[in-house]
């Protein structure tokens, strides 16, 4: 077991697909738990991503890639672990602001939190204010995340947390941000309790955010 759960972990990294979804099913044949696949093989081996990452080691595609690996990990698991019962680390909401259509940067961040091991409800690109505040209605997430690309689209990440804040829902959930434009000031003058500089360091901040 714990060397085909090696195979898997160092498959994620590769972001050999094929070989993901073989390990994990093999790995189900044996009766292996299927969260100790997802802890042990997927989730640890993207936290190795994260941290080459942030060594230098990979760059945005090669993280892409061991993301969407994980992933087809997780579409055979994801059944599993719904049948018992296994909550995720907690649910996040998130999505590119209005007139913004940039999405690559906000996907890689959406794996590499499902790859950590949170529930992510991707509400895509151009999402208004109104649209965030539904789906902290109809979710209840922990965390929203929104990204923008483009200068002109960033004040619908205040406009957003304005909405949240008419609605009295700001109090039940925390809000990070990021994308090119985005800084850590810039978050802390628009009221977001978190900036994320990138892919990695969102997965860092939304952990450090639901602990509090």
């Amino acid at each position: 077991m714990e060397a085909t759960i090696e195979r898997l972990f160092n498959s994620v990294i590769e972001g050999d697909q094929e070989e993901v979804e073989s390990f994990v099913k093999e790995l189900l044949k044996s009766n292996v738990n299927p969260q100790i696949i997802l802890n042990q093989g997927l989730v640890a081996a993207m936290a190795e991503v994260g941290s080459r990452f942030e060594c230098g080691e990979f760059y945005v595609p090669e993280m892409l890639i061991a993301a969407r690996a994980m992933q087809s990990g997780m579409v055979v698991l994801k059944p599993l672990l719904t049948e018992q019962g296994i909550e995720a680390a907690g649910k996040i909401v998130i999505g590119t602001v209005k007139g913004d259509l940039h999405d690559i940067g906000k996907n890689l961040v959406a794996m590499m939190l499902e790859g950590a091991g949170f529930e992510i409800v991707d509400l895509g690109t151009d999402v208004p204010p109104e649209k965030f505040v539904d789906a902290v209605r109809q979710y209840k997430p922990k965390l929203i995340g929104m990204s923008a690309l483009l200068t002109t689209t960033m004040v619908n990440m205040p406009a957003t947390i304005k909405a949240l804040q008419e609605a009295g829902l700001r109090e039940d959930v925390k809000v990070m941000v990021g994308g090119a434009p985005v800084t850590e000031n810039y978050a802390q003058q628009v009221g977001a309790d978190g900036y994320g500089a990138d892919a990695s360091r969102a997965v860092q901040l939304a952990k450090r955010l639901l602990s509090e």
